[in-house]
């Protein structure tokens, strides 16, 4: 990717050069180097690194939205920066101050063509919430219904895609002239920043993510999820329900009943990972609000992630492995959750050793202090130290526990979350056991394939034994000690044929006449009996000898 000369991308490599020397004299510096390179290091203060990590989030929230999506992008990243970065980092919020109602105004009449008047019947100048992209309005429809309208700001898609393109092309030269970014892949990380960042612009997505959790989630009655107005959605404006209610961040005490509220959060939020594949990524206590009904409403569904199956069944196992205090387990089920990194080998027996420890230092914890998204965020951070790239997913999912953990508690100060996510996976284990009409209809199609390729199969397997042109291709064998039993079983089969010979051939001259005779019987027939039934006792010791010595 080349450099661009424009004066104003020249200015915001200025910004970005500037940023990155001052923080590669820092701390975190040698931090990440040292975990690239393998190498055991003396890690500075986590004083320090706490300081210099408040400092950077600064930074970050003093260059726009592009930087502070990105710094909570890092946050996730356990496998690159130090913990105390991490938690800086998760904090950072789309704080920004308000769009002026006239530019607010020209947005919604640009992207529906018409008079706000005409779009909505009543329109709040004051903002509700403002953030970095987009500010939530309260307004009112033609039917007397009240909704939150998100409208993005002016030229933000402008302004995040000249930022993504001159960090791209940053990352690009990092990745080429630098041991750190041929180690990491920046450009890749940057490349799945974009798509994110380009996602969280699309509110239509976001209106699906709207339908979609609210689908899934359709058992809880204690969750409430609201609902886009399509009709009175576009890229730039959503139109959804209006939560009546207060952040749960906002809240001095609650008038519901906390912990059935914090278990039923706790399931959906099993259900979503585990079950469904598809969970909200980012409910920290801003996002959560406590209906004026008693119930708790998840908002704000622009940042989500999405699991293959696989990666379902594995996070259950890792996360019923923490609540059961089995590290073994644990370790396992994560490394199975990430891939070798590219720059250096994968130290499994340091990780394991180091897994088993953490998970069993739960033992000793008080109950109510056990956090499984502490454990989890822990986990992705010993992963990227001893060479294990952690799925994105797996880092997300800990930041998401790690919040989760903060709302049950203060939904319920003596909420467990680990007792809650133990009780619960089985139900979720039994609900994926459970036939669906997809997964039937599945099974039902692969057995009609089944049954309709079997004939032709059988056939083939057929005329090539009838010809001759049978295979057998065996994998993972010692050959040569393949061979030498072959010859044995062929030794002792020829053996036994010839045995068998000598007692028939002595059976039949039993009844010649000869002149000379042994007790009274043919004396050739005798020796033949005698012969045969001495092979036949070498043969039998031979066996019984062989066999004991191979067990």
């Amino acid at each position: 990717m080349a450099i661009s000369l424009r004066p104003t991308q020249i200015r915001r490599y200025t910004d970005l050069a500037r940023l990155l020397v001052k923080y590669s004299r820092s701390d975190v510096s040698g931090y990440v180097r040292a975990g690239m390179s393998g190498r055991a290091s003396h890690p500075p203060a986590a004083s320090d690194l706490s300081s210099d990590a408040e400092e950077l989030c600064v930074d970050l929230e003093q260059r726009g939205p592009t930087f502070v999506k990105l710094g909570q992008l890092l946050s996730t990243r356990a496998d690159l920066l130090p913990a105390p970065y991490l938690a800086a980092l998760a904090t950072l919020q789309d704080r920004c101050e308000p769009v002026p109602y006239l530019d607010v105004v020209a947005v919604i009449e640009a992207e529906f063509e018409a008079a706000i008047g005409e779009v909505f019947a009543d329109f709040d100048p004051e903002p509700l919430a403002s953030a970095s992209l987009g500010q939530v309005h309260r307004a009112r429809l033609a039917d007397g219904r009240s909704v939150a309208v998100k409208v993005q700001r002016p030229d933000i898609a402008g302004r995040i895609a000249r930022d993504l393109d001159a960090i791209a092309e940053i990352a690009a030269l990092a990745d080429r002239h630098t041991e750190t970014g041929k180690a990491f892949g920046f450009a890749a990380m940057v490349e799945e920043f974009r798509r994110s960042m380009l996602g969280e612009l699309d509110y239509r997505r976001e209106a699906a993510n709207l339908e979609l959790l609210a689908r899934n989630l359709a058992g809880f009655e204690r969750i409430v999820v609201p609902q886009p107005v399509r009709e009175r959605s576009t890229e730039r404006v959503l139109t959804m329900d209006l939560v009546a209610g207060r952040r749960l961040s906002e809240s001095p005490r609650i008038d519901a009943d906390g912990a059935a509220l914090a278990g039923a959060l706790i399931s959906a939020y099993l259900k979503q990972i585990v079950g469904d594949g598809f969970f909200h990524a980012d409910p920290h206590p801003g996002n959560v609000w406590i209906t004026d009904d008693g119930r708790l409403a998840l908002l704000d569904l622009g940042m989500v992630a999405r699991l293959s199956p696989k990666a379902r069944d594995l996070l259950l196992r890792l996360l019923v492995a923490i609540s059961d205090d089995d590290g073994a387990s644990a370790a396992t089920a994560a490394i199975g959750l990430g891939e070798p990194r590219d720059d250096r080998p994968f130290d499994e027996a340091t990780f394991v050793t180091r897994v088993s420890a953490l998970v069993s230092e739960q033992q000793g914890a008080a109950l109510d202090t056990i956090s499984p998204g502490a454990v989890v965020s822990e986990i992705s951070r010993i992963a990227g130290e001893t060479g294990l790239r952690p799925i994105p997913e797996l880092t997300m999912l800990g930041k998401a526990l790690l919040n989760l953990d903060e709302v049950a508690r203060t939904l319920d100060p003596s909420f467990r979350p680990a007792d809650a996510i133990r009780n619960d996976a089985a139900g979720v284990l039994r609900r994926r056991m459970m036939p669906t009409p997809a997964r039937v209809l599945t099974a039902a199609l692969e057995a009609k394939e089944f049954a309709e390729h079997l004939p032709r199969r059988v056939n083939q397997v057929m005329d090539a034994l009838a010809e001759g042109q049978m295979t057998l291709n065996v994998q993972g064998i010692n050959e040569a000690e393949f061979l030498h039993g072959l010859h044995r079983i062929a030794n002792r089969v020829t053996t036994g044929l010839v045995l068998a010979a000598l007692i028939i051939g002595a059976a039949m001259m039993m009844n010649m006449d000869t002149p000379t005779r042994l007790f009274g019987y043919p004396a050739l027939g005798i020796v033949c009996f005698l012969l045969a039934g001495g092979g036949g006792f070498a043969l039998l010791a031979s066996i019984l000898w062989g066999d004991r010595r191979r067990s």
